[in-house]
């Protein structure tokens, strides 16, 4: 194989990252997570298996209930898909992310006690066991089952992603993990499934992956929480450090606002990128990220590449996509429009032995050339014409924020695992003030990253990561980036973890025990929890090796599903003596159908085929998909035959003296 010549795609003026120090603070954090694990396996080896291991013994007081409630819903979206929205669309985001300041009061306030109280009645472990015992319907049970599989499975390929992002940006200067990427680059190159992929991303993410899998898998429920605790305040304490970082860094917030009121958005080209001199007999290899300089007499231009390309041996012109099916001599990229950053990147130009050509020019459908977009709603977008945020869509998404984190079956797990009453009450509160110092300061944060990092709209999914090497170097304090990285990757691990153990028990307890074989041994049920843990974290690691570019699409996609499909029904299988079981098959079906239409219109729609929702009216399909749920459980219970009585007194009676827990009194 002849050699290759490879570029420095770091982070223009950016020194290394301190590594050594940082993969330090790095390893310890992982070690600490890990000594968890430990601790978990050996305490569910003295309780009952499933309710520990899956349930925690439904023992959760204040803090570990709020932090653990708090980190799942702090995911990788929350550090890596909320910044790229923030640095690619502006301050208007700020409207987008507002409601979250009272997911709390609505998520835990709607269903918390009376959640807790009829898993307790019943001793339910999962949701889908809430629904089955609700009804005495195994359909309904393996329905939500399935349902809670398929988007959580989509969920952990944008976790994968985050956490393998972050870890490459914390790697990506140590001469070590540089040697290993190339050294796997050939091989990679030959296997259908890995052609194109970046070798240092894919090494990430198997060890990312490795590490989660293992510690979720060993240790269950009761690790998962400690685990979340911690890591709750490893992103509280990240964040609040970033944040002064930042603000220094740019000269204040008042600099960093004047800047941006002048800010105008980049164009999307098309380049054509070919050799001056005549063909080597080395291949050329340009990196994504790559700052070129476009050559023009009458003006200069900054481009950057979105997408690898390389010049064959023997060839002139750079090809992208090579391994595939369908390879192109047209390189995406940005290019700048705003003077000071054109000035400012145009030293950070390599200076390649290419000519650079800009084929195509495609402004912003909404914001292109206009100053102050980014400061004013609806914020500058690349494809919708009325903007990223339009008033109607804020709306929406303010009414999404809290009533979709209610529906999310992994924070109804939470709510079935507090101890007691005055638990839920303070954790309300508690997880409010963590929301605000989590979302402000990120806000913030990534506005200014605007200022300090132009151009990243390449690969946004990456702008926490670099603000946190960045900020650090420019402080002189390189060995504080594996600090800044633990917060976001703590919050990918605190929601992974979860979802890999509600995957686990969907399976394992909805499906196999509750349909096939109700008189399993604790040693099989063990056995087969931990072989589906495996099983569901490998297909998602592969799922995730070519993942879509906005992750925080994927993420809103399986949060609002889940939510559109189980919000309804389980509002009022709680509070509705005269709901049904054909009520709520009809409230689940419909609430899930109506959102996989609209996305599936919105989806094909888009010029890339992003997953991407469709939104009549300018309302989200959550909003569009929640309403018709409600009115097709409500309509289908009233034309079908009430519950029994037995049943209805089973739920809405007194708490039978022999049924439940001692607390269900209390509850």
């Amino acid at each position: 194989m002849s050699a290759a010549v490879f570029a420095d795609a770091a982070v223009p003026g950016l020194v290394p990252a301190g590594g050594g120090w940082a993969i330090w603070f790095f390893a310890i954090y992982i070690a600490a997570v890990l000594l968890v694990a430990w601790l978990s396996n050996r305490l569910y080896r003295s309780s009952e298996f499933l309710s520990e291991y899956f349930l925690g013994s439904r023992s959760l007081g204040l803090w570990a209930f709020a932090l653990t409630f708090a980190a799942t819903s702090s995911s990788g979206g929350s550090f890596i898909g909320f910044p790229a929205l923030v640095y690619t669309h502006g301050w208007a985001v700020g409207l987008w992310i507002g409601g979250y300041m009272i997911v709390p009061i609505v998520a835990m306030g709607l269903l918390g006690n009376r959640l807790n109280q009829v898993a307790r009645r019943t001793q339910a472990i999962t949701l889908p066991d809430v629904l089955r015992d609700r009804f005495h319907s195994p359909v309904l049970g393996t329905t939500a089952t399935g349902l809670i599989a398929f988007f959580m499975v989509f969920n952990l390929v944008a976790q994968f992603k985050s956490g393998s992002v972050i870890l490459q940006s914390l790697l990506q200067d140590e001469p070590l993990f540089q040697h290993a990427s190339r050294a796997a680059e050939g091989l990679l190159r030959s296997l259908p499934l890995t052609a194109g992929v970046d070798p240092g991303y894919l090494l990430c993410l198997v060890v990312f992956a490795a590490v989660v899998i293992l510690y979720t898998a060993y240790g269950g429920f009761r690790a998962v929480v400690w685990t979340d605790v911690m890591q709750g305040f490893v992103m509280l304490g990240g964040v609040l450090l970033l944040l002064p970082l930042t603000l220094w860094a740019v000269g204040g917030l008042g600099a960093a606002t004047r800047e941006m009121a002048a800010m105008t958005p980049p164009d999307v080209v098309q380049l054509r990128l070919s050799r001056v001199d005549d063909p080597a007999d080395e291949r050329l290899l340009i990196p994504k990220n790559t700052w070129l300089q476009v050559t023009e007499a009458e003006r200069v231009r900054v481009v950057r590449t979105e997408e690898a390309c390389e010049v064959p041996a023997g060839q002139r012109v750079a090809w992208v996509g090579l391994g595939g099916d369908t390879p192109s001599e047209r390189v995406t990229g940005f290019e700048l429009t705003f003077a000071p950053h054109i000035e400012r990147q145009l030293p950070q130009c390599h200076p390649w032995p290419l000519r650079v050509e800009v084929v195509s020019v495609r402004p912003y459908a909404y914001g292109a050339g206009r100053a102050g977009v980014y400061l004013t709603a609806p914020g500058p977008d690349e494809n919708k014409w009325n903007g990223f945020l339009p008033i109607s869509l804020a709306i929406s998404f303010y009414f999404m924020w809290t009533f979709s984190t209610a529906g999310q079956p992994s924070n109804m797990v939470r709510l079935m695992a507090f101890d007691r009453p005055r638990t839920l009450s303070r954790a309300i509160f508690t997880v409010s003030v963590y929301y605000t110092l989590i979302y402000v300061p990120l806000l913030i944060i990534f506005c200014c990253a605007r200022v300090l990092l132009p151009g990243w709209e390449t690969e946004p999914d990456r702008i926490m990561p670099e603000m946190a090497r960045l900020t650090s170097a420019l402080a002189n304090a390189p060995w504080l980036a594996g600090l800044l990285l633990a917060a976001p990757f703590a919050a990918v691990m605190s929601t992974m973890d979860s979802f890999l153990l509600m995957i686990s028990s969907a399976v394992v307890r909805d499906i196999y025990q509750r349909n096939f074989n109700p008189e399993a041994s604790e040693k099989v049920i063990k056995r087969l929890t931990y072989a589906t843990t495996l099983l569901v974290g490998g297909v998602a690691m592969l799922a995730a090796v070519n993942p879509p570019k906005f992750l925080q699409n994927i993420i809103v996609f399986t949060g609002t599903g889940l939510s559109t499909t189980f919000l309804v029904p389980v509002f009022l299988l709680l509070y509705w003596p005269r709901f049904n079981l054909a009520g709520a098959l009809a409230g689940i079906w419909t609430g899930v159908t109506s959102h996989a239409v609209l996305y599936a219109i919105g989806t094909w729609q888009h010029p890339q085929r992003q997953i991407t929702a469709y939104e009549p009216g300018g309302f989200h399909p959550f909003i569009c998909g929640t309403v018709l749920s409600l009115l097709a459980a409500v309509a289908v219970t009233w034309a079908t035959r009430p519950p029994t009585r037995s049943l209805v007194q089973a739920y809405f009676g007194p708490p039978s003296l022999t049924s439940g827990n001692s607390r269900d009194a209390d509850l």
